[in-house]
């Protein structure tokens, strides 16, 4: 790690971290809403990055879970709960679907408009954006999924939460294992 580039932008704190690796999306959401829930901060948990982070962090070599638990250049993301991305996905389908009946209110607008042109500036404009809409959002959610899956087949879905003290890191630790997080444990420093 010394002298490589990613190296240089990683800045270590010394304030200790609890990671695990989880075989499940469901047991790892359910361990975030437990610390979320008992006073962790959603800024002080981290999973792993992108696809696209790690790609440029480690190339094309191949990594595992257990190689990334204790890196501090490995990549971080936010956690983002199977909620919010169906918030997202409706966002989009809705807002498409906004677009495509604002088209056509529009053309209800126009002096010429006939009941016919409105129809047919409704089938126009509604249907496709309705389609491209939910489409788009079909993507989001398996964008999302995939992310879990992939992280899975590398060995399980790395979780870091930063621990203030010593009694934070018994209780982030017992949340970890509770939920069926394997190979649980502390290091002295974080991200």
């Amino acid at each position: 790690m010394q002298g490589s580039e990613s190296a240089k932008h990683t800045t270590v704190i010394k304030i200790p971290e609890a990671v695990g690796v989880f075989d499940s999306f469901e047991a790892l959401q359910q361990a975030y809403y437990d610390l979320t829930m008992v006073g962790f901060s959603r800024h002080d948990i981290s999973l792993l990055g992108s696809d696209s982070a790690l790609r440029e962090k480690l190339g094309d070599r191949f990594w595992h879970s257990k190689d990334l638990e204790d890196d501090p250049t490995a990549p971080r993301a936010s956690f983002v709960s199977e909620e919010a991305i169906g918030e997202l996905e409706g966002a989009i389908a809705g807002g498409f679907f906004f677009l495509g009946s604002y088209i056509a209110m529009l053309a209800l607008l126009t002096p010429v408009s006939t009941l016919a042109a409105s129809a047919a500036a409704i089938a126009i404009g509604g249907s496709p954006a309705a389609v491209v809409g939910a489409l788009l959002a079909r993507r989001v959610g398996q964008h999302h999924k995939d992310y879990y899956a992939n992280q899975i087949e590398h060995g399980g879905i790395l979780l870091w939460v930063r621990v203030s003290d010593k009694e934070r890191e018994d209780l982030a630790v017992k949340i970890l294992k509770g939920h069926s997080g394997r190979d649980v444990h502390v290091h002295d420093w974080s991200t």
